[in-house]
């Protein structure tokens, strides 16, 4: 299955991969690669999501999209929490190249979740009540641009976003 490089195509969104820099919840730069990379259905609904984002004077900002499977490894030792993490020998939709995590900016800054990407409390669920109103306002504007795209969520990350049917995808294990 072929890669797409969103760096190299015209998106107007922000890309921060949080697992090629410190700033994750390692504490260590473990993506060498530092590419962007999704499927073609993915990049193509995540082009629709940042137009529609648009729309609402908003812009996507990517913290990770396809993780080769030493990433999901490192992941998994660091914290083998199912609820979160999908245990590399299963493979997770990250690792098929169909899903993105991602905030929206405006006006040249984040909007407020509530919780930091990769947070593993029930504070990060979609419809968490331990959260201020505006902060569920956010979010569901993130899943409603997300889902208008096309894509599918994972009620336990505000953040995550992936194609309907996962397991359909294969496993990508090398970056070609």
């Amino acid at each position: 299955m072929t890669l797409i490089d969103i760096k190299k195509y015209d998106f107007d969104i922000e890309i921060e991969l949080r697992y090629a820099n410190t700033n994750n919840i390692t504490g260590k730069k473990i993506f060498l690669e530092e590419k962007c990379l999704l499927v073609k259905e993915a990049a193509d609904k995540l082009f629709l999501a940042s137009k529609i984002a648009k729309d609402f004077n908003c812009k996507l900002k990517i913290f990770d999209a396809y993780r080769p499977k030493y990433v999901q490894e490192t992941l998994w030792n660091f914290s083998p929490n199912a609820d979160f993490l999908t245990d590399p020998a299963k493979g997770s939709p990250h690792t098929r190249g169909i899903a993105v995590d991602l905030t929206l900016i405006k006006n040249m800054k984040e909007l407020e979740m509530g919780t930091d990407f990769d947070d593993f409390t029930e504070k990060a669920f979609h419809l968490s009540k331990n959260v201020p109103l505006k902060i569920r306002k956010n979010r569901s504007l993130l899943l409603s641009i997300m889902t208008l795209a096309g894509f599918d969520f994972y009620q336990k990350e505000w953040w995550h976003y992936q194609l309907f049917k996962p397991k359909k995808y294969p496993l990508i294990n090398k970056i070609t």
